[in-house]
């Protein structure tokens, strides 16, 4: 918006002069000065922001919310940082793993998901056909080299990373390196968030495992059970998993492996009251309570986790209001 106004008083001011040299001179400035401003949506960084968005917005991960607190506000503090941000979240479907990338997004820039920086690939969508890997290959090196190029600080992230062939992850790994430069461009201020189900299972046994045993869900640390080496040793042992046959594992270019634990009633409870504020609903605490009970929850016996977590919660609400 302000370069529209900024194009604007220069035209006006152009107009008034009767020399068209000035007017082709001040057209052309404006030109470069909307270029420039259209494409530099970062936000000045804040950590005390970045935390409070994740306090207020993302519940039940304070593993998650910890590391990620950490890991975006060195890197995005250190002037001159010696490799790309690679942050890899893993998590059964609902855990909050898209929710809380636009957080971190957000938090970057001042049109958070919807920045022109911000690049999201979806495996089974941008890469269904295997016949064609060739091709995506080539597509996906010269993306990210084209994006990072004319944005340094630019963001790729990649959901359903399990399900990515290993052709295509090694595709991305000279982007993370440490290299000083790959093909005249430096990629080190570039954020890549991986996203993925794989090791999913194995948190929610750990977190099940701790509710048995009659701890305090806060007392489980990443290195709690050596969650992060049985996450990795998850991502390995996956056959099924593009990782598995990747080098970028092997060649330690993730830096964090970030677990998020399976929601339980409260945290649903919690989205729920999120989604009033939202849709503009009264808060209405037995309201809230009536759709986190509405929503399904494993295992069968102790119905402890919700299975989709706080994913419905939007469509559920509505329906409990009209009945």
């Amino acid at each position: 918006m302000k370069a529209h106004y900024f194009v604007i008083v220069l035209l006006l001011v152009s107009n008034i002069t009767s020399s068209s040299g000035f007017l082709d001179m001040f057209v052309a400035a404006a030109s470069v000065v909307y270029k420039y401003l259209e494409r530099d949506d970062l936000l000045p960084f804040d950590s005390k922001r970045l935390e409070e968005d994740l306090k207020e917005n993302f519940f039940g991960q304070h593993i998650a919310s910890n590391v990620i607190l950490r890991a975006v506000s060195t890197f995005m503090t250190d002037s001159k940082p010696n490799k790309p941000l690679v942050l890899s979240l893993h998590g059964t479907s609902g855990t909050g793993k898209n929710h809380v990338t636009k957080i971190i997004t957000r938090n970057v820039y001042e049109k958070g998901e919807d920045s022109k920086h911000v690049h999201t690939y979806i495996a089974m969508h941008h890469f269904p056909h295997k016949e064609k890997l060739d091709l995506y290959n080539a597509q996906l090196k010269q993306w990210i080299h084209g994006n990072v190029s004319s944005f340094p600080r630019s963001m790729f992230i990649f959901d359903e990373m399990d399900k990515m062939h290993p052709q295509l992850i090694d595709a991305i790994k000279p982007f993370l390196d440490y290299n000083t430069r790959v093909d005249g461009v430096s990629f080190h201020q570039a954020i890549f968030i991986f996203l993925s189900n794989t090791g999913g299972s194995i948190i929610a046994e750990v977190a099940l495992d701790f509710w048995r045993r009659g701890k305090i869900r806060e007392e489980l640390w990443m290195n709690s059970k050596e969650m992060e080496i049985k996450i990795s040793q998850n991502i390995f042992n996956d056959k099924n998993s593009g990782f598995v046959h990747s080098s970028i594992i092997d060649e330690h270019l993730v830096d964090h492996y970030i677990p998020l634990l399976p929601l339980e009633l409260k945290h649903v409870r919690q989205c729920v009251m999120v989604e009033m504020i939202h849709l503009n609903i009264t808060n209405d605490d037995d309201l809230a309570d009536k759709v986190a009970k509405d929503m399904p929850y494993y295992p069968d016996k102790e119905n402890i986790f919700a299975v989709k977590g706080c994913k419905s919660v939007r469509q559920k609400l509505p329906q409990h209001i009209d009945s």
